[in-house]
C-alpha cells in the first residue's frame, strides 16, 4: 500500500472507531447504570438496540449526502450530533433518557461509519481498497482492547457517567482530525445531485443486483453475532461468570483479537483465491464454530475457556468475511459508492437490531441463550454466502 494511502486509511481508521468507542467503552458500565438508574438489565439492553436502529437509519440520510456534497460536510455534521447525544447521555435522569440520548449518539455516528467506506471507494478499488479497508479494521480492532478497559478504569475512579464525558472528548478530536488531516476525495464534477429521484433510482440498482445484497446480508448477520455479543456479554460475563468489569474487558477484548488478527490476512487469500471463495469458505467456518459452541453449551459444556476459545475462532472466520465483503459490495458501484455504503451499513445495523431485540427475551444470565443467537446469526450468514452469484467462465475461443 501506498504511502498516501496508508496515510488515509489510518485517519479513517481512527474517526470510523469513533462507533465502536461508543460501544465497547460503555459495556463495563452496564450492570452499574442499571443499579444507578434504578432499572432493570433489558432497560440498559434497549440503550443498544436504540443506538443500532438510529445508526443503521441515519446512513441512508449521510451516503447519499456524502455523494452529493463532498465527504468531509457530513462527518462534521456527524459528529457535531454525536457530541450532543453524548452530553445527553452523561446528564441523563433516568433510563428513558439514555436510551433517548445512545439513540441521538447512533444518529451522528452513523456518518463516521458510512462516509469513511466511500471514501475508500474513491481512492482505490480491489486488492488495495481490501488493504485500506483491513488497516482500517486494526485501528478499530483497538477499540475492543483499550475502549472496555478505559470504561472499567473510569468506573473504578469516578461513575459510569465520566465514560460519556469521555466519549464527548474524543468527538472533539475527531472533528480536529478530520479539518486538519483528511483530504476531500469526492471531485466537485463527480457529485450526484441529492434528491429522491436519483436516490430512487439508485436504491433499486442496488436492490436488483444479487452480489450486492448477498453480501450485504450475510454482512449484516456477520455483525449481527456481534451485536448480539455486545447487547448480553457484560450481564452474562459478571453474572454466570463473576467478573470484575475489568476481567470482563480483558475476556471481551481475547474474543475481539481472532477478528483482528483474520482480517489482516483477508487481501492475501483474497488475491490468492478470489475474494468470493474466501468470503464462502469463510463464512462456513464462521458458522461451523458458532454452531459447535453452541451444541457443546447444550450438552452442559459451558466452562468461560471453553466459551472464549470458541468465539476467538469463530470471530476468526468472521474476520476475513467482513472486510472482504464490504469491499467487494461497492466494487461496481463507484458513481453511488455512498449511497451503496448506506444502504449496506443500514441493512447491517437493522439485521444487528433485530437480532439482538429478538434474543432479548430469552436472556436468562447463562451463556446458552447468547450462543444460541450468535449461532442463529451464523447460519444466516452462510445461507446468504451460498447464494452469491458465482463468476461465469471466460468462453474458450476456438
Amino acid at each position: 500500500m501506498s504511502p498516501h494511502l496508508l496515510r488515509a486509511a489510518l485517519t479513517l481508521g481512527l474517526l470510523s472507531a469513533v462507533g465502536p468507542f461508543a460501544i465497547d467503552m460503555y459495556l463495563p458500565a452496564m450492570p452499574a447504570i442499571a443499579e444507578g438508574l434504578a432499572t432493570t438489565p433489558q432497560a440498559v439492553q434497549t440503550t443498544v438496540i436504540s443506538y443500532f436502529l438510529a445508526f443503521g437509519l441515519a446512513q441512508m440520510i449521510f451516503g447519499p449526502w456524502a455523494d452529493q456534497a463532498g465527504r468531509k460536510r457530513p462527518i462534521y455534521a456527524g459528529l457535531g450530533i454525536f457530541l450532543v447525544g453524548s452530553v445527553i447521555c452523561a446528564t441523563a435522569p433516568t433510563a428513558g433518557w439514555l436510551i433517548f440520548g445512545r439513540a441521538v449518539q447512533g444518529l451522528g455516528g452513523a456518518a463516521v461509519m458510512v462516509v469513511p467506506r466511500a471514501v475508500i471507494r474513491d481512492l482505490a478499488t480491489g486488492h488495495d481498497a481490501t488493504k485500506m479497508m483491513a488497516a482500517i479494521m486494526v485501528v478499530i480492532s483497538v477499540s475492543p482492547f483499550l475502549a472496555p478497559l478505559a470504561g472499567a478504569g473510569m468506573i473504578a475512579i469516578a461513575d459510569w457517567r465520566a465514560v460519556f464525558w469521555a466519549l464527548a472528548a474524543v468527538t472533539l478530536i475527531s472533528l480536529l482530525l478530520t479539518r486538519y488531516a483528511l483530504d476531500e476525495t469526492l471531485p466537485t464534477e463527480q457529485r450526484v445531485p441529492f434528491d429522491l429521484a436519483h436516490m430512487k433510482d439508485g436504491i433499486r440498482t442496488l436492490t436488483r443486483d444479487r452480489t450486492f445484497m448477498m453480501l450485504t446480508l450475510l454482512g449484516g448477520f456477520g455483525f449481527a453475532s456481534f451485536f448480539v455479543f455486545i447487547a448480553t456479554a457484560s450481564f452474562v460475563y459478571t453474572e454466570a461468570y463473576g467478573l470484575s468489569p475489568t476481567a470482563f474487558s480483558l475476556a471481551f477484548a481475547l474474543n475481539a483479537a481472532g477478528f483482528m488478527a483474520a482480517s489482516q490476512f483477508a487481501a492475501g487469500l483474497g488475491q490468492k483465491f478470489g475474494a468470493k471463495r474466501v468470503i464462502i469458505t469463510a463464512t462456513a467456518g464462521f458458522a461451523a464454530f458458532a454452531v459447535g459452541l453452541f451444541l457443546i453449551a447444550l450438552a452442559g459444556i459451558t466452562a468461560l475457556p471453553v466459551v472464549m476459545g470458541g468465539l476467538f475462532l469463530a470471530n476468526a472466520f468472521l474476520g476475513l468475511v467482513i472486510p472482504t465483503a464490504m469491499v467487494l459490495a461497492l466494487d461496481e458501484h463507484g458513481p453511488i459508492a455512498g449511497l451503496a455504503s448506506s444502504l449496506g451499513g443500514m441493512i447491517q445495523m437493522l439485521a444487528g437490531a433485530l437480532m439482538a431485540a429478538v434474543a432479548a427475551p430469552f436472556q436468562n444470565g447463562t451463556v446458552t441463550p447468547m450462543l444460541g443467537a450468535i449461532a442463529a446469526c451464523a447460519v444466516l450468514a452462510f445461507g446468504f454466502s451460498r447464494l452469491i452469484p458465482r463468476p461465469q467462465a471466460t468462453p474458450v475461443q476456438a
